[in-house]
């Protein structure tokens, strides 16, 4: 009887670097296209009162497509597309800190959760501050919203679009100065460490439990797919309260975690730090299929020659 093959790991010193950075870039740029509305509803539910105009996420897409169209679930999309060198970073500070880690310890999981929180670490260095400019043009002309960036709401094109972030740029700095830029910083950390850590030492989990389940002829490459959004709702839940938090400090102006997280859950108890896990998972669980898939696919892609014929996959 033919023994199953394990799922195998592509290493860094695998990979044809040059195919790995030229088509990965292009697979990041089409899964953020695709997932951005549900970051948006996701913005804009985690920083309204209560429920006063959105009543979850599915309410909240209607009525945003209702009132500002297709492009009002795109706001603030091109200055967030900026930030998709800290995607190269990311993986790059992942496959790196795995091959330094591997020299000490041989245990995946060890590797991916040390390798998961550092990629994060470095990735958030540079994605903060896209992401205080975008979240601000996210809610531009929401209803109820009580932040201090005050501007007009837009449905112009993409000249207009810049325009509004020109304003939003402007109005942080002048109100907070260049520190503005990185408000909500720690908070950043504190969510998205964490959900890294979870997340790589979960997916190597699950696709190794599957692959125990799976009939031997199954493509790895179909596990991998089912693994990536069982880790993402694993990741999401449980770092939810504090992404909630950080949007919430990144948007109006706070500086106090303890305060944040004491106001919310005065105002709106436990069920406040659940605001837009919904629409987390809605755009993490697929996010993370498409980005295994189109991950996994790129390492197969990117495998130096000599190895292509001896994987399976």
């Amino acid at each position: 009887m033919q023994e199953k093959p394990n799922i195998r790991i592509t290493e860094w010193e695998d990979l044809d670097k040059r195919k790995f950075f030229s088509v990965g870039i292009f697979m990041a740029l089409s899964i953020r296209l695709t997932v951005y509305p549900v970051i948006l509803i996701r913005t804009r539910l985690q920083v309204q009162r209560g429920w006063s105009h959105y009543n979850g996420t599915f309410d909240a897409f209607s009525k945003i497509l209702k009132s500002e169209g297709v492009r009002g679930l795109y706001r603030g999309f091109l200055v967030n597309a900026f930030g998709l060198i800290t995607g190269q970073s990311y993986i790059t500070t992942y496959e790196l800190v795995r091959m330094y880690v591997s020299e000490y310890s041989n245990n995946n999981t060890v590797k991916s959760f040390i390798a998961g929180g550092s990629a994060s670490l470095v990735a958030q260095s540079f994605i903060v501050p896209f992401d205080v400019i975008s979240q601000h043009l996210m809610i531009m002309g929401q209803k109820g919203y009580r932040g201090r960036l005050q501007l007009s709401q837009t449905t112009g094109g993409i000249s207009q679009g810049f325009g509004q972030a020109k304003k939003v740029i402007i109005h942080i700095f002048r109100i907070d100065g260049p520190r503005g830029f990185y408000r909500g910083y720690l908070p950043a950390l504190l969510t998205y460490v964490p959900n890294s850590a979870v997340w790589w030492p979960s997916y190597l989990f699950f696709a190794e439990q599957l692959s125990k389940w799976a009939p031997s002829e199954c493509p790895h490459l179909v596990l991998q797919g089912i693994a990536g959004p069982m880790a993402a709702v694993t990741a999401s839940t449980l770092t939810n309260p504090m992404d909630v938090i950080r949007a919430r400090v990144q948007l109006e102006g706070k500086s106090s975690i303890i305060e944040t997280s004491s106001q919310l859950l005065r105002e709106e108890g436990a069920r406040g730090f659940t605001k837009g896990l919904s629409a987390r998972i809605l755009s993490a669980a697929p996010t993370a299929f498409v980005l295994v898939i189109g991950y996994e696919t790129l390492k197969k892609i990117s495998l130096r020659q000599e190895l292509v014929a001896i994987r399976h996959w």
